[in-house]
């Protein structure tokens, strides 16, 4: 293994729990110091609590990563307190939406889900690159989603925010391919984290995704060690999981079969029910 992920300099966004906190804890078991964002700067102290008590280095920022200027910010932060520029940015911080089809989902969800999980993405990618590319070293990992490319019914605002992070990540590899900068993008599918307790997901259709990341077999510290292992290899997708790999050859080998499957599992998906 490359020391790409080894004695680092990191910025991890949504580092207050989930897949963020496993990437941060990872981190520093790997010998590096962490810039731990988060919205809740609450939680963001925790996980610096437990790289502490490992004997690790971190600082937590408050960040809302759907805000430029607090992304600004944020690599301000980072650069303060590393000395230099970071040499990795992982843009994670995302959250979960669905259960209502198009034209019922109401346009502010709409406007929520794209600000968080793609501008957010944008925002790092925007402020960080930069000082990368300056640099001529370091990575970016950004945390898209497997609904990235199954286009799962009920899941349009979620499902797009994270195509748009992997095209993103696709356009940025290509960009920075004459350069010493690597870009991984990340595509799991369940995992076991709180991102299905959001407030802009339907209640049927966060019961039934606990249900499955109940039963999934990733640890989001698994996710965050093989997507950290990828990266040193320089490999621009990670697809963790066999479901994942197997949905996105289905999808690229039988298009049309893939997408009449889509509409049947739509139909015999629960009722919506309208939040309140």
């Amino acid at each position: 293994m490359s020391r790409r992920t080894r004695d680092t300099h990191a910025v991890v966004t949504g580092a207050g729990s989930g897949i963020g906190r496993a990437f941060a804890l990872e981190l520093a078991r790997r010998g590096g110091k962490v810039v731990c964002a988060d919205l809740d700067e609450s939680t963001a102290k925790e996980t610096v609590l437990l790289i502490e008590q490992t004997g690790g280095e971190a600082i937590a920022v408050a960040c809302d990563v759907a805000d430029e200027q607090q992304v600004r910010d944020l690599a301000v932060a980072a650069q303060d307190w590393f000395q230099k520029a970071p040499d990795l940015v992982i843009n994670n911080a995302g959250i979960g939406a669905g259960g209502l089809p198009v034209g019922e989902s109401s346009l502010d969800d709409w406007q929520r889900t794209l600000g968080v999980n793609l501008w957010g993405v944008i925002h790092g990618c925007h402020v960080f690159v930069p000082l990368l590319r300056e640099a001529g070293r370091g990575g970016v990992i950004n945390v898209a989603s497997a609904a990235s490319f199954t286009a799962a019914p009920f899941m349009a605002a979620y499902n797009v925010s994270k195509a748009g992070v992997v095209s993103l990540s696709e356009t940025l590899s290509a960009e920075l391919a004459d350069t010493g900068v690597a870009v991984t993008v990340l595509c799991p599918t369940f995992v076991r984290t709180n991102i299905y307790d959001g407030e802009l997901i339907n209640p049927a259709a966060a019961q039934l995704a606990r249900r499955l990341a109940g039963v999934a077999s990733s640890s989001p510290e698994r996710v965050a060690r093989m997507t950290l292992d990828a990266h040193d290899k320089r490999r621009l997708y990670v697809l963790p999981q066999p479901d994942a790999k197997a949905l996105w050859r289905l999808k690229r080998l039988a298009p049309a079969p893939y997408a009449w499957a889509a509409g049947l599992v739509g139909r015999f998906a629960p009722e919506p029910v309208e939040t309140p």
